[in-house]
């Protein structure tokens, strides 16, 4: 994107400078990278809803920046790998129904942002799907979560005090 920005962590020096010279040496001038510090978290979120497109990392997923970056309304294009720590941003995109911005090879992801910022509604839809569905989404629904949890802790509570060995179990979804 000719005017846009790549928003970067920047918690070191030498980092940055490499990052910098060698943007520079591939034509990208040293205006389109910036380095953000460490914030505390409410700013942190305030700065974060500010982006157009959050991109993940490969071969590890963001997590808890993908979470925080859906939560305030930020898409997010991710690559899925094989193991647990590549695929916990494609399992959050499912939850909030966007798994179009889940690649499957780099060569996949690379045009996904670009077609989401360059086609005419595709990022307005995608954040307008995210307020829609907004906290309700049971990704964000901290009160089902602590239920559930709660529910299950009786369950094995119970099994227990029965003498019953371990088992699998299922939580009803409405508890």
């Amino acid at each position: 994107m000719p005017d846009g920005v790549l928003w970067l962590l920047g918690n070191n020096h030498l980092v940055e400078e490499n990052l910098q010279r060698e943007s520079f040496a591939r034509g990208i001038g040293p205006g389109r990278l910036m380095f953000g510090r460490g914030l505390p978290y409410p700013e942190h979120l305030a700065r974060l809803c500010l982006a157009d497109v959050c991109l993940d990392t490969v071969p590890f997923n963001a997590g808890a920046t993908t979470s925080d970056a859906l939560w305030v309304g930020v898409p997010v294009v991710t690559c899925a790998g094989s193991a647990f720590a590549a695929r916990m941003s494609g399992s959050m995109l499912h939850a909030v129904g966007l798994p179009d911005l889940i690649a499957r090879s780099l060569e996949e992801y690379e045009p996904i942002p670009l077609q989401l910022v360059q086609t005419p509604g595709r990022l307005a839809n995608a954040r307008v799907a995210l307020a829609h569905k907004g906290r309700s989404i049971p990704l964000f629904d901290t009160d089902r979560f602590r239920r559930h949890v709660e529910a299950a802790y009786g369950e094995m509570v119970r099994r227990q005090r029965l003498s019953l060995p371990p088992s699998t179990f299922s939580v009803p979804i409405n508890a």
